[in-house]
């Protein structure tokens, strides 16, 4: 990418900064949640589990999902070699954006609720984020003009802008009385939404990552190619039918139940591919690795094929019953958000600011021990919630044999080592962070060309 050199790479830039920030945020407040914890009187008369644990989620959730859409129209402004389609509204959608995070984050401090998970703001406030949305997708479509004869990465981006537009919709439905008033239907309506948001927001991130990888090679060979396609249809497939998983424990109609079940097993495929290109991902890898957005890529595959190896069994009914609602989920949960979408999207911010040469090369080779210890930290933290939630799922299904206290009591080593693993996490990931934000800064804007109006 060119240096910031016009005001929508102004906005663009700080678009980039508040996410970063909120991710920090996101961290600190995840770390304060683990820390209550083990210690549940911590900050209790200040900041209880109550209001920090929907500060984590929320900043998280709009770090991936805002994150993504601004890596997307940072790319599309480089894939057309021009610019956007407006700055007025990338500007307009930026200050909504801000002024928005802000409130609802506030809101949550001074324990203002009134939504539901992921969304436990009042449900006026999804007025403007729904409107930041609706804009950002008006200037990704002006901005390509055409889809026909279009790399798979576009369709990609298309799919998951149209789509978390239509899941954030739908996880408001309960504010329909025809929805709230029914327990069943509530739940159902909301884990559907839930879940295909998720495949929403990764068709956002994946897409960039076949970009970036296209830009790494030199080629735009693989993103026309049929694999690539292939590969897209099958995640289509899985964002519109894989959601029936979550509902395993609903009493809700069998057929939507086998439906997930089957859709849900197609990730095998990609599991399989992944242990099959291993050999040639890992030539390539040792070709690449010096280069800083390269190693967050092969993180975030290495993330997949983890993730993929839990997700898999947690998709069978009879697995799914030991781990629905423990730590498990968490741990999942964890792997994807941390592992595979953050290592994802500092990929894509580290190659947006890299050849830029900001930053120092001494910096660069300290960075290889951080992303280690990073890592490190990650699998630990991820392997003391799935064996502590499967514990708690044994439990769950032979409740007799000890009581909760003693039950949890056995857990604590577990939540000690994900305490200490998630402090190394937000140490480390805070320094990609810092020096992230730190390098955007320092990317001046320069004398350009007309800006787009």
């Amino acid at each position: 990418m060119a240096p910031f050199s016009n005001k929508q790479d102004i906005i663009l830039r700080n678009f980039l900064i508040t996410v970063l920030c909120l991710l920090f945020l996101g961290m600190f407040f995840g770390l304060t949640g683990a820390l209550q914890y083990l210690s549940p009187g911590f900050l209790k008369n200040y900041l209880s589990f109550e209001r920090v644990r929907p500060l984590h989620v929320s900043s998280v959730v709009f770090w991936i999902i805002f994150g993504a859409a601004c890596c997307v129209l940072t790319y599309v402004k480089e894939y057309v070699a021009g610019n956007l389609f407006s700055w007025k509204i990338l500007k307009l959608a930026y200050i909504i954006f801000l002024f928005s995070t802000i409130i609802i984050l506030s809101s949550y401090v001074y324990g203002i609720f009134g939504g539901r998970e992921y969304w436990e703001f009042n449900p006026v406030l999804a007025i403007p984020v729904t409107i930041v949305w609706v804009l950002l997708l008006i200037n990704f479509v002006k901005s390509i003009k055409t889809f026909k004869k279009q790399p798979v990465y576009i369709w990609m981006w298309l799919t998951g802008f149209c789509f978390f537009l239509f899941t954030y919709l739908e996880s408001n439905l309960w504010l329909i009385p025809f929805f709230r008033n029914n327990v069943v239907y509530e739940l159902t309506v909301q884990w559907k939404s839930y879940g295909a948001m998720v495949g929403s927001w990764n068709m956002l991130i994946y897409g960039c990552g076949i970009y970036l990888m296209d830009k790494i090679s030199g080629t735009k060979e693989y993103g026309f190619s049929k694999t690539a396609f292939a590969i897209y249809f099958l995640g289509l497939f899985n964002l519109m039918f894989n959601w029936g998983h979550h509902i395993y424990t609903l009493p809700t109609h069998s057929l939507i139940k086998n439906i997930a079940y089957v859709v849900s097993m197609t990730e095998l495929i990609l599991f399989v591919r992944i242990i099959y290109l291993w050999k040639s991902s890992l030539s390539t890898a040792l070709k690449h690795f010096h280069y800083l957005p390269y190693k967050f890529l092969m993180a975030a595959d290495i993330w997949i094929f983890l993730t993929l190896a839990l997700a898999i069994p947690m998709s069978i009914p009879a697995v799914n019953i030991y781990t629905h609602g423990t730590h498990v989920t968490v741990g999942h949960t964890m792997g994807a958000t941390i592992g595979i979408n953050t290592m994802l999207l500092f990929a894509f911010i580290f190659d947006i600011i890299w050849k830029e040469k900001i930053i120092a090369p001494e910096k660069i080779k300290n960075f290889n021990l951080v992303y280690w210890i990073a890592n490190g930290a990650l699998l630990s933290f991820w392997l003391a919630l799935v064996i502590a939630g499967f514990l708690k799922g044994h439990w769950q299904m032979h409740p007799a044999s000890v009581p909760f206290s003693a039950m949890m009591s056995s857990l604590k080593p577990f939540f000690i080592i994900f305490f200490i693993a998630g402090s190394l996490l937000f140490l480390s990931l805070s320094v990609f962070i810092f020096v992230a934000v730190s390098a955007l800064v320092k990317m001046k804007p320069q004398a350009t060309p007309q800006a787009a109006t």
